[in-house]
């Protein structure tokens, strides 16, 4: 037996997967039968059969929008909507036909025509009357005007959506999948309103066609029972304004169940539970409301001439609700409290995490207190103007927009060094000799200078420090002279050069199309 049981449990599974990789094919044989139903007329055990089917599906879908948590899990809402819609109309052609032809249309439209209604014509028609203003005037209407309007503004609030979508992957906050997703999301979105606004048509047309149906069926089995049938005049109305009042009914109630889905799946917002969790938290959530609630509903049983029995049931029900749900929100906000505690007095020391509050720039330039003078324009220092011209040479000559150089002083570097870093990294240091000028023999100088010798830092030239006195015998002899800041400015050209490719991110292509961003001198 158990290997029976145990062998019967996949193939039940197979079948069903077998069944769900065919879906195409069931709905296409759905959608044939759906027009068969309006050309050929149905026994009426058949439509009965039917009739259950479109109740039970109608329910499963407003079960189904409770349970999303956001419009687009449900995102074949219209096209189920339109195909519903279609086998609703087919159920009443073919009802209409078995009451005209027949005077029989099976047992679930004569039950809804006596039992629901008690048999009474004018109860059967007022009700029915009732539900089509309900689902015509109230949901239906109220659906599509939501879903015209949150069409109208997801499609205003897409290019935004797409920017943000953008600054988030050019600021490294996600990835191209991430973005990608987020994408085909937004025009998912797009698409379903859009979807949604003329879906919700189809409903306001089956109320208006199923108002025809039955007035078409009153006429015509009233003519059919007296000219065709022979019966008697109020005979006959009785017999098929029964049947017309119960095919209109058995037909009604689930329309009206698919404008309630509607309604839910346009209004329903983006959130991390279904509707009833949201719908739960969000009311115990305010048990303020509850108890004024409560008040006023117990206060209105001692108004005299007020049954007194049902106002106090119920404000008397608010009231304990209201008390059970401050209490319990007391006693979790005292747990809460009471776990920080543990936690942390539990927690181990651990040392302090200063990472983030040292500022980490794309680019720095860091000089030592002895070259200050360079970037203090009281003093004279245009070092700060001079590093903007390179940041307009580099978009110049290298299409990168730069961040911004940032130069501060360090009081660990020497009096006159400087330093160059590309992400905290050092990549470049050298000295200035103070007050001195440097003399770059490009190859073509063959007089020697009296100074210091040394090595040019940008380009490995020999060169010499040499004194202002000396600068017009070494223009004249063949050397280019630099002062300190064009050396500083030389030097920091060619590393950003060749460090170009550690500079270049999104977030400085990002930058091109922006406005330019002075370089800032930070003095610590």
């Amino acid at each position: 037996m158990s290997t029976a049981v145990a062998t019967s449990q996949p193939s039940s599974r197979s079948a069903l997967n077998r069944l769900l990789d065919n879906s195409d094919v069931l709905i296409a044989i759905v959608v044939v039968g759906i027009v068969v139903m309006m050309i050929i007329p149905l026994p009426p055990f058949l439509l009965d059969i039917l009739l259950t089917a479109n109740i039970a599906a109608a329910l499963a879908i407003v079960l189904a929008t409770l349970y999303t948590t956001e419009p687009l899990q449900f995102s074949v809402f219209p096209s189920l909507l339109l195909v519903a819609t279609l086998f609703r109309l087919a159920l009443n052609i073919s009802g209409t036909r078995l009451i005209l032809l027949e005077g029989h249309a099976g047992e679930v439209i004569e039950s809804f025509g006596r039992f629901v209604v008690g048999g009474n014509v004018v109860v059967g028609l007022i009700i029915f009357t009732i539900l089509v203003v309900i689902q015509f005037v109230v949901i239906t209407n109220g659906a599509g005007r939501v879903a015209e309007v949150a069409a109208r503004f997801t499609l205003d609030a897409m290019p935004g959506k797409q920017m943000a979508i953008d600054a988030d992957l050019n600021a490294g906050v996600i990835t191209d999948e991430e973005a990608k997703k987020r994408r085909e999301t937004i025009a998912k979105e797009a698409d379903f309103y859009g979807a949604m606004d003329g879906a919700s048509k189809f409903v306001k047309g089956d109320a208006i066609a199923a108002v025809l149906i039955v007035m078409i069926n009153l006429l015509g089995g009233l003519s059919v029972g007296v000219f065709q049938q022979g019966m008697g005049f109020s005979e006959a109305i009785q017999h098929f304004s029964l049947l017309t009042v119960g095919e209109g009914l058995v037909n009604q109630i689930p329309a009206l169940l698919i404008s309630t889905a509607t309604g839910i799946i346009v209004t329903r917002s983006v959130g991390e539970s279904n509707l009833g969790q949201d719908l739960a938290n969000q009311i115990v959530s305010q048990p303020r409301a509850l108890f004024l609630g409560g008040i006023v509903t117990t206060s209105l049983g001692l108004v005299p001439g007020l049954p007194k029995l049902p106002f106090f049931i119920i404000g008397g029900i608010m009231l304990l609700i209201s008390s059970a749900l401050k209490k319990g929100i007391r006693e979790d906000a005292e747990a809460a409290a009471m776990d920080e505690a543990t936690a942390v007095a539990t927690r181990p020391a651990e040392p302090e995490n200063v990472a983030a509050l040292l500022p980490l720039d794309p680019l720095e330039l860091e000089i030592g207190y002895g070259l200050v003078p360079l970037v203090d324009a009281d003093e004279g220092g245009d070092l700060l103007g001079r590093v903007a011209m390179v940041r307009r040479q580099m978009a110049t000559e290298l299409g990168l927009s730069l961040a911004p150089i940032r130069i501060r002083d360090n009081i660990q570097l020497g009096s006159h060094d400087y330093a160059v870093k590309i992400k905290g990294v050092e990549v470049a240091r050298w000295s200035l000799m103070p007050g001195q000028l440097l003399a770059m023999n490009p190859g073509t100088a063959d007089l020697p200078l009296d100074g210091i010798p040394t090595i040019e830092p940008s380009f490995g030239l020999p060169a010499v420090w040499i004194g202002e006195a000396q600068r017009e015998q070494a223009e004249i002899s063949g050397y280019t002279v630099v002062d300190s800041t064009s050396l500083v400015v030389t030097h920091l050209s060619e590393v950003i050069r060749r460090n170009a490719a550690e500079l270049l991110g999104r977030s400085t292509r990002s930058r091109s199309a922006s406005r330019p961003r002075w370089t800032s001198w930070c003095p610590t």
